[in-house]
């Protein structure tokens, strides 16, 4: 028997992948094929502090693999995806402000815990790998996923594989600045994408351009409110939707002049407004362009499952590479589910 046989998984084969978010751990079983079970959920739990938090990552990962292994099958690698900055090649979660992490060494962690190989991702970027090979972008060898929820993330795809930039910092497509000298951002610069595009701006400009008589526009209102208002006919909701999307607009034509991608998947809660956003973000682009050709324009399929599938394909292309040591690593894909 040769080495490609030996390495060859059986039907009964499984890996594990990790969304580690904010609120909610969520993890899926996925197939050689791509087939995904065991769906889990537990809470993450941040105001215990960070310590806390890692313990409920890797509780959360050592039960979902002993109770796959009561099922019958067999747990060969775990993928995970993490919130924050993370350093695939050092397999450290740099930074994370939402889980108060910073320099966890988690696939390390993760590796002597359960006993398996482990890769360690960006949540952004491993939905956008799901997406690429299994979803909305399957069959195009550049894509651009834009997953736009709380704020504007970005993630771009090569022929399935992220393309993370020299310091894991690519696409970070929020935190470009369009309103030099305007509203401050998160990041410490003012005037970037998420403060014109993301969720919470589009509740907070909402809320202001109603001001003090806002018949309820007040603090608690989310951005499918806006938008729902918005189709209603509210005119301030429909001005800030219509801002929104121009802004989004501006950011993505910058996009698409740097990497020039076949598609463009849209993801996360206000990515998934279908038409209503789409529409008007069609229309502003077409206003805007020059010389550049713009890509397809498509809703994400996958919704939130995208960043557990996304962590178990990297799991699968660790074993394919051969390259399974006690620490994990994250290495090119071979055949792709």
């Amino acid at each position: 028997m040769n080495r490609t046989e030996e390495q060859a998984p059986a039907a009964a084969d499984r890996v594990l992948g990790l969304d580690v978010g904010g609120t909610v751990i969520k993890s899926a079983l996925v197939a050689p094929d791509g087939a995904v079970t065991g769906e889990r959920r537990s809470a993450t739990c941040p105001a215990d502090g960070p310590d806390a938090v890692l313990a409920a990552v890797l509780d959360h990962a050592e039960r979902a693999v002993a109770e796959s292994r009561a099922g019958g099958s067999t747990v060969r690698a775990v993928g995970i995806a993490s919130c924050g900055l993370v350093d695939e090649d050092a397999g450290t979660v740099v930074f994370s402000s939402v889980v108060k992490w910073r320099d966890v060494p988690l696939r390390r962690l993760a590796a002597a815990r359960l006993g398996l190989p482990v890769a360690l991702g960006h949540d952004v970027r491993s939905g956008g790998v799901a997406e690429a090979r299994l979803g909305a972008g399957r069959g195009h060898p550049v894509v651009l996923f834009v997953p736009v929820g709380t704020g504007v993330g970005g993630a771009l795809l090569l022929d399935g594989l992220p393309f993370p930039g020299s310091h894991w910092r690519s696409a970070e497509l929020g935190h470009l600045v369009l309103r030099p000298g305007g509203e401050p951002c998160g990041c410490g610069q003012r005037g970037c994408l998420d403060t014109l595009a993301g969720g919470a701006a589009l509740a907070r400009r909402y809320a202001a351009a109603r001001g003090a008589a806002n018949d309820g526009a007040g603090p608690g209102v989310t951005a499918e409110e806006v938008a729902r208002r918005a189709a209603a006919g509210d005119p301030a909701a429909a001005r800030v939707w219509d801002e929104a999307a121009d802004a989004l607009a501006e950011g993505l034509l910058a996009a698409v002049t740097l990497f020039d991608p076949g598609v463009l998947v849209l993801g996360g809660g206000v990515g998934q407004a279908g038409d209503q956003l789409l529409v008007p973000l069609r229309r502003h682009l077409e206003r805007r362009v020059a010389f550049q050709v713009l890509p397809d324009i498509v809703r994400a399929v996958l919704g939130e499952r995208a960043g557990r599938i996304g962590a178990a394909l990297r799991a699968w292309d660790l074993l394919r590479s051969g390259q399974t040591g006690a620490t994990g690593t994250t290495a090119p894909a071979g055949s792709l589910p």
